[in-house]
């Protein structure tokens, strides 16, 4: 048996780096996924078996995560879909011309949810059509993501600020580069190794934009630094489990919350409310307060969801706990 690391997923199967430093297409143990349908992912520390005779090794065995990257998996109703694991940093690249805010609010509740370190890396900037626009699109990000995120803006033709993205990835460490097709996700990683490692397609003239060309998730070295994964556009960023990263990446709305008369406010039409004050006041604006109720929502209806399906499965309660574990989270030693 050899432990290894998946660091490459594409076509649907893994490829493991294993200790000794060779790198070994896989396929799943029949016991590993026979009626829980665990797959290991990009970042999973693995046990692999290679038969004698056999084209691929095997995955025996996922190992415990330190951290995870999950949303709800876009094809089922009520069940979680992990992405990347074991990581200590979680990159979210949005390009400063075409910001989308109420995506980068999502990705940032996500990014917060995995406990790692977060940034905001605003692509692009050499398309900004003067500095005034840069200043602003930094400051609006930076009010929205909040005080403890940094904001890196890069620019192709400015070394320092790739520089500035390489140091926050140091040797012994992984990041997780996080955002939708064309907003230049592979470019950074070209410009952070040094060279054309993952391809790319010219932007568009008129609005800055490339087709997407990463199609699958890749562990890639930086010299003289760490691993960052470099993953495929994600359309779909449903949350799961989202209330930690939720409070997050809306911290000004919660802590205005705890002032609320009622502990269980719900921020809608009770008496004493001090969120909708503080909208009221200016203080919290409509357009993030609308953000964050309809977050939480969400999140709640899928708890209500996923009991819902719990029942019909015939579930008991103390089975809840381990459900992300089915799907591929951390397995227990023997």
């Amino acid at each position: 048996m050899q432990r290894g690391q998946v660091v490459k997923l594409d076509r649907g199967y893994p490829l493991v780096c294993t200790d000794e430093g060779a790198f070994v297409r896989c396929e799943h143990a029949t016991a590993l996924v026979k009626g829980e349908e665990v797959r290991a992912v990009i970042g999973d520390f693995v046990e692999v078996s290679v038969p004698e005779g056999h084209d691929k090794g095997i995955i025996e065995r996922i190992l415990p995560r330190s951290r995870a990257f999950v949303r709800k998996d876009p094809t089922e109703r009520a069940l979680p879909q992990v992405l990347a694991a074991n990581f200590d940093r979680v990159f979210v690249a949005q390009p400063l011309s075409d910001v989308n805010v109420r995506r980068l609010e999502r990705e940032l509740v996500l990014a917060y949810e995995t406990g790692a370190a977060v940034t905001v890396v605003l692509t692009k900037a050499d398309l900004a059509e003067s500095d005034a626009e840069v200043a602003a699109v930094r400051d609006r990000v930076c009010a929205l993501a909040g005080p403890d995120v940094q904001t890196i803006i890069v620019s192709a033709d400015d070394p320092a600020s790739v520089e500035a993205v390489r140091t926050l990835v140091p040797p012994n460490t992984t990041a997780v580069l996080i955002g939708k097709s064309g907003v230049g996700k592979s470019s950074l990683v070209n410009m952070l190794v040094g060279c054309e490692m993952q391809e790319t397609t010219p932007v568009r003239d008129r609005d800055g934009k490339g087709r997407h060309t990463t199609v699958s998730r890749e562990m890639v070295a930086i010299p003289g630094g760490g691993f960052i994964m470099d993953m495929p556009g994600v359309r779909g960023l449903g949350l799961w489990e989202a209330d930690t990263g939720i409070g997050a990446a809306f911290s000004d709305v919660e802590e205005v919350a705890e002032q609320c008369r009622f502990r269980d406010c719900r921020h809608e039409d009770e008496p004493g409310c001090a969120v909708r004050a503080a909208v009221e006041a200016g203080d919290i604006s409509p357009e993030r307060f609308a953000s964050y109720q309809a977050l939480r929502r969400e999140t709640k209806d899928l708890r209500v969801r996923r009991e819902e399906a719990r029942r019909m499965r015939g579930e008991k309660a103390s089975d809840r706990s381990k459900a992300p574990a089915r799907k591929g989270g951390s397995r227990k030693k023997h």
